[in-house]
């Protein structure tokens, strides 16, 4: 009964996961066209320097305290409330020394209009940090059809008024706009839908017993937010905004892919893991199960959108971010692999084993680090080149691990991966070549769509692939009406 409960929570987790998600991805999709073809290469650029900033003072202010969180057995409203006001004054601690800061990074970059943009920019990581702990309880609690209400309307708040902030002409302040305003209506919806109110106690105890896995969280983290955001900072130093902007371009439309993937992932990931633990063999059978319906979900996807990069750029956003296409396809391939580590992230944080995902990531970090400055003569499809290729080479480290710990063998994490693999670039291939002759851009993303859906699910049906039928399944399911 207990696994019953577990399995369809998890199937409606993810469920409501690929919902939300999916419908945020849609909706930045449209505001994102909006904005692309207001806005220039050179505001991308403005804004895309300056992400790797908020992203590392909004970790600091989070410090691993969600996972902290939702990783413990038992939760007190003390350990609520300790977290939240360490996310107060670290937030607001933070905040006021970036603003100080501001002349200087504005100095780095030679854009003397950053420093006001950055001020403004910055205050999205002070409502991300308030946002910590109502986030943490809606994640403990499973409560995926909530959050993804709350991101919904929240993106569609903030949308708007980029847009509009676009459209009378402020250029960069609109994408800016739309940033801060989204982080504060996130953190206020969050603080209605969680049951937790802050009370004017702190439990340090509470906080110290957390700080050994959160600390490790926050470094892991700081390390892979560095190597996302490392292109940005390269690119804005040495080859100017324009360049930058391209690339910012290119990375967002891959990342609305990728983190519907990973909010899915995320969402029940690491909470169903968590209520394995005591269970060896439960926890390898629950984390092959994940680890095969990710790359049943993320190769067609993540594939599929680079074999129709060029028409959805060309059709949406026009030819003038011609040259996002190419960073835009490099990334897809290597992002279709990234959920797969992020799976094994959470299988490490599950098991009490924090300082694995730590190591590893640190270790993955600096080496794409070392890599990409050896490469920087390459130019900038040179280093994403090589940045993809260890991504996906990682894969084997994380398996080494998992191997030691949950028995998880090379032979199991290549009858994951690769028949999924194989059947997606048949796929693809057969969407290209069906698509090769015609020269209308819609005729031709309709036709790559079109083949590739039909392909894949062709090919897994005839297979008899169990992620396939149970996702058909559980989706007539839904569909019909109870009895």
């Amino acid at each position: 009964m207990e696994k019953d409960e577990l399995k369809s929570r998890t199937a409606k987790g993810l469920l409501w996961g690929g919902i939300g998600n999916g419908a945020m991805q849609l909706l930045n999709l449209v505001f994102g066209i909006f904005l692309a073809r207001l806005l220039t290469p050179d505001d991308y650029g403005v804004v895309g320097a300056l992400t790797i900033f908020s992203a590392i003072a909004r970790l600091l202010c989070e410090s691993g305290f969600t996972l902290a969180i939702v990783n413990r057995r038992d939760v007190t409203h003390a350990d609520y409330n300790a977290v939240f006001w360490f996310n107060l004054v670290m937030s607001i601690g933070l905040y006021a020394i970036l603003f100080f800061l501001a002349p200087l990074i504005a100095a780095f970059y030679r854009q003397p209009e950053m420093t006001a943009l950055s001020r403004f920019l910055f205050l999205g990581f002070v409502f991300g940090g308030l946002s910590t702990t109502p986030a943490a309880y809606i994640l403990r609690n499973l409560m995926v059809k909530q959050q993804s209400q709350l991101q919904i309307v929240s993106l569609i708040i903030s949308g708007v008024a980029g847009v509009t902030c676009a459209y009378n002409g402020w250029g960069f302040w609109g994408i800016a706009l739309q940033t801060v305003t989204y982080s504060g209506c996130s953190c206020l919806l969050m603080w209605f839908a969680a049951d937790f109110r802050p009370t004017l106690s702190f439990n340090k105890e509470s906080l110290m017993s957390m700080l050994p896995f959160s600390t490790r969280q926050l470094i892991t983290s700081l390390f892979t937010h560095v190597n996302n955001n490392l292109f940005s900072v390269i690119l804005g130093r040495f080859y100017g905004m324009v360049t930058t902007g391209f690339y910012t371009q290119g990375n967002k439309w891959t990342m609305m892919g990728y983190s519907t993937l990973v909010g899915m992932i995320n969402s029940v990931g690491q909470p169903v893991l968590r209520q394995t633990i005591d269970d060896r063999e439960r926890t390898l059978r629950v984390f092959r199960k994940l680890f095969r319906f990710t790359s049943f979900v993320s190769f067609p996807a993540l594939f599929g959108l680079a074999i129709v990069a060029e028409q959805l750029i060309v059709i949406t956003i026009s030819d003038k971010w011609m040259e996002s296409v190419g960073v835009m396809q490099v990334l897809c391939v290597g992002a279709a692999f990234l959920p797969l580590g992020i799976l094994f992230g959470n299988l490490f944080n599950s098991i009490g084993r924090p300082s694995i995902y730590m190591w590893n990531t640190i270790a993955a970090g600096v080496s794409q680090m070392i890599a990409i400055c050896l490469s920087y003569r390459l130019g900038l499809h040179g280093m994403l080149m090589v940045y993809v290729t260890i991504n996906i080479s990682w894969l084997f480290v994380w398996q080494y691990f998992a191997r030691r710990h949950i028995g998880y063998t090379m032979r199991e994490m290549l009858a994951d991966i690769v028949p999924y693999l194989i059947v997606t670039l048949i796929a693809t291939g057969g969407a290209q070549i069906a698509a090769q002759s015609i020269t209308s851009p819609v005729i031709s993303l309709i036709v790559k769509i079109i083949t590739a859906a039909a392909v894949y699910c062709l090919i897994l049906s005839c297979l008899k692939s169990g992620e396939f039928r149970e996702s058909v399944d559980f989706l007539l399911k839904r569909r019909r009406p109870q009895a």
